[in-house]
């Protein structure tokens, strides 16, 4: 629920997009065209369930189609509304513009808790819902392509892809309609610890930038910067563990729905996950200590904080209070534009979810262009990479034959530089590649134009411009 006196999520966007497009040279029309959302399907669908019927809700709303397919997850929660899925459209839309994917915008949402349903009940939910917005093609590989979103995964996934499949029995791209499928349903290695990667990836990227570090009053490299969690979800799970277990950074405290643990000594991901899996929340964890209200925990001292969760969770009522000199948006959303303006004059750096959590449609990307190319990638030229550097490792033992105890290979050298790049390390290049790039095109508006001060309108000015650029090539 939105405080008092704070913008809404939807308006919240609407100020950002209106504090950028303010320093573009656009034309009023075109302006209003990139903001507003081209379309928004609602569906009510009955479904028999415990000898009953029960109706539900759903939307799919089409922000904008300067490219095709339009690209966007379904969330499935009893928050979802009519204003908070235009507003992820049009988050995506400038999303996906700004790590050029060539999608437009959507997104769709389901409002239902899937806690409530056994997995046959949700099943048939699903099937239904996808029925509806397929025979429409707002599902579709070449118009609209969903993905999981909150709420949903792998498994909606599969179901939503195996429905369309029945429904277009001809369609040989059936499989595209829609990512984040296991991959043994058509999916892609990578996909689901994609978008807390991308977060992993953008803080690298950040920590390559001294004067983007100077800004945040920060120095060194990632290691023993002390992280703050809100939000154990697949996001902020994988996000945590991959900065913890490879960049060293130390996990101090840990935000879920009915509390938060606190431990200056650095909590164990991996642990802490299987207790929430076991218990439903973060309540009687063995280690660190317990803080029933986890929302206090947003404000305690820290090095980087990373929301993970829901939109909102940093407004006006608490943004004073936040004391992490950098936050990352792993989320949605998750800071209001009232508490944008009052980080920003505290000179808190805010990296924006719509780069931040970008490796979730980029690996979707990856995985629509695998389906539509029926091979997974790595497979032609593995071997042939592996040939090729058998060649170098050739020639090598036999300088190491020559020169004796004077030179010799690294240990466990070999066996590296042999494996050919299968799909999973590919899926990563590209996505690192990503997010630097990226990363880059914002950094280089902010710091080369006098008005502009943050993160955030830098990347809506890379973004709004790109899609401006696409509506005009049409010759609008």
């Amino acid at each position: 629920m939105t405080p008092a006196g704070e913008p809404s999520f939807r308006e919240s966007v609407d100020i950002m997009f209106g504090r950028a497009v303010d320093k573009m040279d656009l034309s009023p029309g075109l302006k209003k065209k990139i903001q507003i959302c081209n379309a928004t399907y609602t569906v009510r669908f009955g479904v028999r369930l415990r000898g009953d019927i029960h109706t539900f809700t759903g939307y799919r709303s089409v922000h904008s189609e300067h490219m095709e397919p339009v690209k966007g997850g379904i969330r499935y929660s009893l928050g979802v509304n009519q204003d908070e899925v235009e507003a992820l459209a049009a988050l995506m839309t400038y999303k996906c513009a700004l790590v050029e994917t060539p999608f437009g915008g959507s997104k769709g949402g389901l409002c239902i808790d899937p806690r409530e349903y056994e997995e046959h009940e949700l099943e048939n939910i699903t099937r239904r819902f996808a029925y509806e917005l397929a025979k429409r093609d707002l599902i579709h590989p070449s118009q609209n392509v969903p993905a999981p979103d909150m709420g949903t995964g792998e498994r909606e996934m599969a179901w939503i892809a195996d429905q369309y499949a029945r429904m277009n029995t001809t369609d040989i791209n059936a499989k595209a309609c829609v990512t984040g499928k296991p991959p043994h349903a058509g999916g892609i290695q990578g996909r689901t610890e994609a978008t807390g990667r991308g977060v992993q990836y953008a803080l690298q990227e950040f920590f390559r930038h001294p004067e983007d570090m100077k800004a945040a009053g920060m120095t060194g490299t990632l290691s023993d910067k002390r992280v703050i969690v809100q939000g154990l979800g697949n996001v902020g799970y994988h996000a945590a563990k991959f900065l913890s277990e490879e960049d060293g950074s130390v996990i101090v405290a840990v935000i879920e729905r009915d509390g938060a643990i606190h431990d200056e000594e650095g909590i164990n991901i991996e642990e802490l996950r299987a207790w929430i899996g076991d218990h439903g929340g973060v309540s009687g964890y063995p280690k660190g200590s317990y803080v029933q209200d986890g929302a206090a925990a947003l404000e305690y001292e820290c090095d980087i904080l990373i929301p993970a969760a829901l939109e909102g969770v940093i407004n006006k009522g608490n943004a004073k209070n936040i004391k992490a000199p950098l936050i990352i948006e792993a989320a949605n959303g998750p800071v209001t534009a009232g508490a944008d303006e009052i980080l920003r004059a505290k000179g808190t750096v805010i990296i924006p979810d719509m780069y931040a959590n970008a490796g979730g449609v980029t690996v979707s990307y990856f995985e629509w262009v695998k389906n539509l190319s029926h091979i997974r990638f790595g497979r032609m030229q593995r071997r042939q990479e592996e040939a090729r550097h058998q060649l170098i490792v050739d020639e090598l033992h036999r300088l190491d034959e020559h020169l004796g105890d004077k030179w010799s290979m690294t240990p466990n050298f070999k066996e590296k530089y042999l494996r050919g790049a299968g799909e999973l390390e590919l899926v990563r290049s590209g996505l690192d590649d990503t997010m630097r790039g990226a990363y880059q095109s914002m950094a280089e508006v902010w710091h080369s134009r006098d008005d502009v001060e943050d993160l955030r309108t830098a990347a809506f000015i890379v973004a709004i411009g790109r899609v401006a650029s696409a509506y005009k090539a049409k010759g609008l």
